[in-house]
């Protein structure tokens, strides 16, 4: 008697989508579940307080998608957000991976897999060549972008504000 093959994790229906500004809410919201968890090992307090406030407020994210041309995706899972990432053209056929982040009820389930695919697929279909993103030396992360093809470009040491981030460039060609 065959048996039978059984998805040891059901789908869950999941639905990416561009963000418009009238989305900036919902960012901030998964930003302030998502922020502080991510970096707390990594970076201090101070530095994650002082970055928050930098990147996450409704009138740097307008500038961060009016004038930096970031495109931001939302991921919905059963109609809920639960992840965001964003990207921006580079010179010369490189893109950025900006931001991504999954709600940490939310991770080890694909979606950040699931939000590069489609940053990848938006980048291919845009004519770009490769894709790159920044991540801290220390963030864990790094093992979940090298699964997903990334490799170490180089270094780079960023200043913001009195703080340093102190980054890996990782690269994807497409």
């Amino acid at each position: 008697m065959p048996s039978a093959s059984v998805p040891a994790i059901p789908a869950t229906p999941l639905h990416i989508q561009p963000a418009t500004e009238q989305d900036i809410p919902t960012i901030i919201g998964l930003a302030e579940a998502t922020w502080e968890p991510t970096y707390r090992f990594i970076i201090s307090k101070e530095q994650i307080d002082y970055m928050y406030r930098v990147i996450y407020t409704p009138a740097s994210l307008r500038r961060q998608m009016r004038e930096q041309h970031h495109t931001f995706l939302l991921a919905y899972v059963e109609g809920q957000p639960s992840g965001f990432a964003s990207y921006s053209e580079k010179p010369e056929g490189v893109y950025h991976l900006n931001k991504i982040y999954v709600l940490p009820s939310h991770q080890g389930q694909g979606l950040g897999q699931r939000l590069v695919e489609a940053v990848v697929g938006a980048v291919r279909e845009a004519g770009g060549q490769a894709l790159e993103l920044n991540v801290n030396r220390h963030n864990p992360a790094l093992a979940f972008y090298e699964r997903q093809g990334f490799v170490q470009h180089r270094e780079e040491d960023i200043p913001i504000g009195p703080y340093w981030m102190n980054d890996f460039v990782l690269r994807k060609e497409l």
